[in-house]
């Protein structure tokens, strides 16, 4: 990513962030995520990232860490807050957050609350997902927490991604939109740009994000990258799960879902 489109999109995406009521000046915000906002303006959100990451704690983490039987070197792509680092630390593994971004509150400057605190210990790195500055073979698992999709392109983030990886590593994705068919994730893509421009003024495209996982990518990426994906498919209530119903009534777009995805490297 060239320097300028870098800074318009950062100067985009902190302005919309900011603008949805992400982010505090109090420590507190961050220690109680992702399970409770105390701001309590995007309570449903970090609600429904509190399930993911129980879902991935329980069902994917601890099986890494049984697997590994010692602490585990992580990265954590695309950290923003870095509460996903802090999380992992404090379950006494070894992570690294990565973001383009260094905002005090909406970056990895927010790591300061973590950090304050004598029983957190992790590091930081202001990288983009295409260059990660590691030697290869570096870590357990690469996670990707509601980043994957600002990627432009999923083949070179997942490969710099992969080469950073030891053998047996894993490759995780969570909160990031899937759909079952390509032309759904396109109908959204143009939705969000037209809703982006009409309320804050810009379609906030300036790096071309993908924006959208679907099926027959994730079929792609697996043939093209050698990665045995497993799709999780976590409970978010009964709600969330009558979504795609409702819309097909209505004769609407299908929604996203958020799976999560575990991927397993088969092929160097």
């Amino acid at each position: 990513m060239r320097t300028e489109e870098r800074s318009r999109f950062a100067a985009d995406y902190l302005r919309i962030r900011r603008a949805e009521g992400r982010g505090s000046t109090d420590a507190a915000y961050y220690w109680e995520l992702p399970y409770r906002d105390t701001t309590g303006r995007l309570t449903s959100q970090w609600e429904m990232r509190g399930k993911t990451y129980r879902f991935f704690e329980r069902r994917i983490l601890q099986q890494l860490e049984r697997a590994a039987n010692r602490p585990l070197d992580v990265l954590d792509l695309g950290a923003g807050t870095c509460w996903m680092s802090y999380r992992l630390a404090l379950r006494g593994h070894r992570p690294v957050a990565v973001d383009l971004l260094s905002d005090a509150e909406d970056g990895l400057g927010a790591a300061r609350h973590y950090l304050a605190r004598p029983d957190v210990r992790f590091a930081r790195a202001e990288a983009q997902f295409d260059e990660l500055p590691f030697p290869a073979s570096r870590f357990d698992a690469a996670l990707f927490n509601a980043s994957l999709h600002y990627s432009s392109n999923y083949s070179r983030t997942l490969t710099e991604a992969k080469r950073c990886l030891r053998p047996g590593g894993a490759l995780i994705v969570l909160d990031s939109p899937v759909y079952m068919r390509r032309e759904h994730g396109e109908l959204m893509r143009r939705e969000r740009h037209e809703q982006f421009l009409a309320t804050y003024g810009t379609a906030s495209d300036h790096i071309g994000s993908v924006e959208y996982l679907d099926l027959p990518t994730i079929a792609d990426l697996s043939r093209e990258l050698g990665i045995d994906w497993r799709i999780h498919k976590p409970w978010y209530g009964w709600a969330w799960h009558m979504r795609p119903w409702k819309a097909r009534w209505r004769g609407a777009r299908p929604p996203s879902r958020f799976w999560i995805l575990e991927g397993k490297i088969v092929s160097p």
